[in-house]
């Protein structure tokens, strides 16, 4: 698209928006990917601006696992110290069935840390860098032409830069702007409600899965740097089937009803959330200068926790995609290597994860077995 609406560089004509910039790369979003992104282009040299549609920080566990791979990377950044800092290495999950414990088994090869606290060390590695999240930037419109693109916010503010990548989420506002087709399927009903709560005198030394002959479970995983667990649990119904929304005492309901402990008694949750199966795929990652990268361009299922892993390696992969082409030899003809490495790897983790998925429904039915296969 040709942008007929403002002119180029900084300035105001005739009440059009004023025009901020240029700058090399505008990062939409700053969960793990976008915050990985602009820390490996800060450090480049390359200079970034990164916006978040939030108004603060969130402090929410979400995906709360670093793979070896995604250490990798951060220990580029300069940032792997700080992840391990606030993180655990090594779990061991401890198996209960109709109430009973039946057996523990230690997981390791990753980094047990909660999503908040890896956006907390980037944000911290970043602005050493020199560079700050704008919060309550919120995306609108995408205009851009050979010399480079534009992001207008809803406050009227327009972001001129050279190229723009969109790590805004399964809701993309990015993705949604370039009509770029988010193609698979999913379910309407959650398959599972997840929040943080703090559960006093429950050991923080497991991984607590409890599951039942009659089916469903639920999941207390303990968070490092935290008095709280990540609760895990396949929702309540109502009389008709539907799957009630999260709460602190739905979540009592199911850890009574699971756990079978009844000194234990939920409390103060921070987080409340319902996950839903989604297996989609943008139909490509790159639109003339905009890029998309992590769940903005890809959403699977949980199992194995390849999720926040993934948008790691995205952004990874785009830092250096457009470090080539801003700074390189090879120019704007390295732009396209982004996307013939990144799209056949999404497309294998949503094929790999849904494979994940199934592994682990069918072995919380037998006594002993938990989580852990789907990291096989």
């Amino acid at each position: 698209m040709t942008d007929t609406k403002q002119g180029q560089g900084q300035g105001q004509v005739q009440g059009l928006p004023k025009v901020q910039g240029p700058l090399d790369v505008v990062v939409v979003g700053a969960g793990p990917t976008g915050l990985t992104l602009a820390c490996d282009l800060a450090r480049r040299g390359i200079k970034v601006r990164i916006l978040e549609s939030r108004s603060a920080p969130h402090r929410e566990s979400r995906g709360k696992g670093l793979q070896p791979d995604s250490l990798g990377v951060f220990e580029e950044l300069g940032v792997a110290a700080a992840m391990r800092a606030r993180g655990g290495e090594g779990v061991v999950l401890r198996k209960y069935f109709d109430g009973e414990h039946v057996n523990d088994t230690a997981v390791g090869g990753g980094l047990l840390i909660g999503q908040w606290q890896v956006e907390e060390a980037l944000r911290d590695r970043l602005a050493e860098l020199g560079v700050q999240v704008e919060y309550g930037a919120r995306l609108t419109e995408i205009t851009q032409d050979a010399a480079g693109v534009r992001a207008e916010l809803a406050d009227g503010t327009v972001i001129a830069a050279g190229y723009l990548a969109g790590c805004d989420g399964g809701h993309s506002a990015t993705r949604g702007l370039l009509g770029i087709p988010f193609e698979g399927s999913g379910e309407e009903e959650p398959a599972m409600v997840l929040g943080d709560v703090r559960a006093p005198g429950l050991s923080r030394e497991f991984w607590h899965q409890w599951f039942t002959s009659e089916g469903g479970g639920i999941l207390l995983c303990p968070m490092p740097g935290t008095d709280t667990f990540q609760l895990q649990a396949a929702p309540e119904t109502d009389g008709k089937g539907g799957a009630l929304p999260p709460s602190l005492e739905s979540f009592q309901r199911l850890f009574d009803r699971h756990a079978r402990m009844p000194g234990i008694r939920l409390a103060e949750p921070g987080w409340l959330s319902a996950w839903r199966v989604n297996v989609r795929m943008a139909t490509r990652m790159r639109e003339g200068r905009a890029f998309l990268a992590g769940d903005a361009a890809h959403v699977h299922p949980i199992a194995g926790g390849l999720g926040m892993n993934t948008g790691i390696q995205d952004a990874a992969a785009l830092g250096r995609t457009l470090a080539s082409a801003l700074c390189g030899a090879a120019g704007e003809g390295a732009l396209d290597a982004y996307q013939s490495e990144r799209l056949p790897v999404a497309a294998e983790v949503l094929a790999d994860t849904a494979r994940r998925y199934e592994r682990v429904l069918a072995a919380v039915r037998e006594p002993g077995r938990g989580t852990e296969v789907g990291l096989e």
